[in-house]
């Protein structure tokens, strides 16, 4: 690992992560990410969403594409973390 990943923004980590998940096909971290999601919402103030996320899968796939930014992806920021220093990147 070149860098600290802590120094790193929670869209960089979201980025990375999810492109790492993606190019070595870690359908069990993305479907992590996927569940987190909901909790996530919860977390960050706002449960109408996470209630939302839990009933539509539509919701909740549209929460994973944005989910490198805003209150959410602060939520998200320690599933990056583990997951980027588990596959040494």
């Amino acid at each position: 690992m070149t860098e600290d990943l802590e120094t790193l923004s929670t869209k960089e980590l979201h980025d990375r992560a999810v492109e790492h998940a993606v190019r070595h096909l870690d359908v069990g971290f993305l479907w992590r990410l996927l569940k987190a999601i909901p909790a996530a919402e919860a977390a960050a103030g706002h449960p109408d969403q996470a209630e939302a996320d839990v009933s539509h899968l539509s919701s909740i796939l549209n929460e994973f594409v944005h989910a490198g930014g805003g209150d959410v992806a602060e939520a998200l920021r320690p599933l990056y973390l583990e997951y980027l220093r588990r596959a040494g990147s």
